[in-house]
């Protein structure tokens, strides 16, 4: 289990204890003898070993596979015993990323087939089962009674509803009616304007329905506009950052967002790993090796974002993008953006499966026609949204990749080489950089807090200078709104909203 509250920290629920060597050359789990599944049947090596070959297996997304990639075999060593045997030394974080593979039974994948669509839920064992479910409109958790581990200390005070049910609303202003009405009971508002406008009604004006900004340490995640460099025509940097430049954040925050958000000037935002002023000796030391690939001023100058007044006159953002475009092969002729050499236009479109996200681009779209570049917008539902970034057919898209105070694996999946052109991929912008891959292994193997800070700040300094994305905002605090029969601790985790510690009055 996560700790809510405490950064790089975990304890272990399935198992009595977990063993390692010094060089992490291997991981042995000892799992606890009362631990079972919904259906009664006991939690075994077997269900592990199992689980570890399913989800590593072409049948499972190719994410996990990369993650265990450093395992070299799993051994079943007696009924609750596991081992693990690494390919590599010193790779500490597999501990934890060991410790977060998801336990299935056996015996249910014995008379089923892995990978394979089915309305038959599997047997979990954490606090609450699959109830109803009606695919594409709701699910439901019901509290399991006598649950294994109800009595555990990680778990006191936890799980307090005996049914939570998720519903799913293709559109959020239809999910926010549905709020509104009391059909649903907790609604997590994402959109700035909404949040400083949408909620005068009679359930807030009666206080029936609560309103909060309840603030966190939670390191925001790495949310921006994904440039697919695969494509020839974002393959310069020069380019990337031209685009960038075109994006006027201060207009969109002021007019949009209400002033609600901060710019966020890194990958790592509301944490302490992101790059920083000039790079220290450290970041240096892990950076000059790599000089060939890096650009001269990302040892010279610290990074930023350009900054408009907000008035909507971007002239000399505008003056700068051409020169860009200008200096990589591109001119402008009858007010279009045209390639020097095939005389191709430069037009591009974005894809979204939000309808809503259409205001906060459309302004943008506005000034890339200044450029003369000719760009729109592509919604699309989740479905085929979903097949099209898998598939990494997409020009530009706006996403979010979840960080945490303790970047490790999930770093490859976002950035390296490797998983460049790898279907099913995170790697969106096609990042292809040796360098960025020599700080991702440091990063996986660091021994201490301050070289995974020091690694992780370096890398932030090679993906911004590189303009793969153009980065937005974020948030210190979650916008959430509640019916007041709903009661919550005085006190929230400072890396978690906590909701399970919720409970009904």
């Amino acid at each position: 289990i996560p700790s809510p509250d405490e950064p790089q920290s975990a304890y272990c629920l399935l198992c009595e204890y977990v063993e390692f060597p010094e060089d992490y050359s291997w991981v042995i789990f000892k799992l606890r003898d009362n631990a079972k599944f919904h259906n009664g049947t006991a939690i075994r090596a077997d269900d592990v070993v199992t689980s570890f070959k399913l989800i590593t297996s072409d049948k499972a997304h190719p994410q996990y596979r990369d993650i265990y990639k450093p395992v070299a075999s799993v051994e079943k060593l007696d009924e609750l015993t596991v081992k693990f045997l690494l390919s590599e030394t010193n790779l500490k974080s597999m501990v934890f990323r060991l410790g977060e593979l998801p336990v299935m039974s056996h015996d249910f994948w014995q008379k089923h087939t892995f990978g394979e669509s089915g309305q038959i839920p599997q047997p979990l064992s954490g606090p609450y089962k699959v109830g109803k479910v009606e695919i594409g409109n709701f699910v439901e958790f019901h509290r399991v009674p006598d649950h294994w581990a109800k009595d555990s200390p990680f778990y006191r005070g936890l799980f307090n509803f005996d049914t939570v049910r998720f519903e799913f609303f293709r559109d959020r202003t239809v999910a926010f009616e549905a709020f509104k009405s009391g059909r649903v009971d907790v609604f997590y508002e994402y959109v700035a304007k909404n949040w400083a406008t949408a909620y005068d009604f009679p359930g807030v004006n009666n206080g029936e329905i609560l309103k909060q900004a309840i603030t966190h340490n939670i390191p925001s995640g790495s949310q921006a506009f994904f440039i697919n460099t695969r494509r020839k025509k974002f393959a310069n940097a020069k380019v990337r950052k031209a685009l960038t430049l075109l994006f006027d954040y201060e207009w969109t925050n002021k007019n949009i967002f209400a002033s609600a958000y901060k710019r966020s000037n890194t990958f790592f935002p509301n944490s302490e790993l992101g790059a920083r002023g000039l790079p220290s000796p450290e970041e240096i030391a892990l950076l000059e090796p790599h000089k060939e690939y890096l650009p001269a001023k990302l040892f010279e100058k610290s990074f930023a974002l350009p900054v408009t007044k907000g008035n909507g006159n971007i002239r000399p953002q505008l003056r700068e993008a051409l020169r860009l475009f200008k200096s990589s092969g591109w001119t402008v002729k009858n007010g279009k953006l045209i390639n020097k050499k095939s005389g191709e236009p430069f037009s591009f479109e974005v894809l979204i499966d939000q309808q809503s996200f259409a205001r906060v681009l459309t302004p943008y779209l506005n000034n890339l026609k200044k450029a003369g570049i000719d760009a729109e917008i592509r919604h699309i539902d989740s479905a085929q949204y979903k097949v099209r970034l898998d598939t990494l057919d997409f020009d530009m898209i706006s996403f979010v990749l979840p960080q945490s105070l303790s970047p490790s694996h999930e770093q490859r999946l976002y950035f390296h080489s490797s998983l460049a052109n790898t279907e099913g991929t995170k790697n969106f912008s096609g990042i292809d950089n040796p360098a960025i891959d020599a700080l991702i292994d440091k990063i996986i193997n660091a021994d201490n807090r301050a070289d995974l800070k020091n690694a992780t700040r370096a890398m932030d300094r090679v993906l911004l200078w590189n303009y793969y994305t153009i980065p937005h905002w974020h948030l210190n605090y979650h916008r959430i709104a509640y019916q007041k029969k709903l009661s919550r601790p005085k006190i929230a985790p400072e890396l978690h909203l906590g909701f399970p510690s919720w409970w009904m009055k």
